[in-house]
């Protein structure tokens, strides 16, 4: 189950809700995130990573899947979605650019898609404080469209409380 959409749509929040409610249940794994950035108070808690000690680890094969946005490096480790080779559901917060080699790994890919009002996007993103309202607007410019080749998809509107979308994106990764 491949979590996208654009930053402010909600995904890390919804993420944790839907981990909070499958806690216990080991047909669903939410693996950590290994980035290039430090870690902060306010952001998705994550495993840090230096970037040559990053690109040293890809080369070894060490991720499952791993990609490039934001002039970042992301990946997931192949030991923490092992499960999915025994048919677990992994959950996943992941570019879009990702999308196709997830696609490449043989097996079934779901790609839940967070939308959400622009106006209400950049509202969320201020609040956060981390970007000028130059960078903001320019995000928000970023057309991304979602490609998928053999992957299905299923959207999810997070435009009010996160509580009321999580109940979707919930069902949507039980029937995944």
């Amino acid at each position: 189950m491949l979590v996208v959409g654009p930053s402010g749509s909600g995904k890390d929040t919804l993420i944790g809700l839907a981990r909070s409610a499958l806690i216990g249940d080991p047909k669903f794994v939410f693996p950590r995130r290994v980035i290039t950035r430090q870690a902060m108070a306010d952001a998705e808690d994550h495993d840090t990573m230096e970037v040559a000690a990053f690109e040293q680890a890809e080369a070894k094969g060490a991720f499952a899947l791993s990609w490039g946005a934001h002039g970042l490096r992301y990946g997931i480790t192949t030991k923490s979605v092992a499960s999915v080779g025994e048919g677990a559901i992994a959950v996943i917060n992941v570019s879009r650019s990702a999308i196709p080699y997830a696609e490449r790994l043989g097996c079934r890919v779901t790609v839940l898609s967070i939308v959400c009002d622009p106006a209400l996007l950049a509202e969320r993103i201020a609040k956060r404080g981390r970007e000028s309202a130059e960078d903001i607007a320019a995000r928000l410019k970023r057309e991304a469209p979602i490609h998928v080749t053999t992957a299905s998809r299923v959207e999810i509107r997070n435009e009010t409380r996160p509580e009321d979308a999580s109940p979707a994106m919930i069902a949507a990764i039980r029937n995944a």
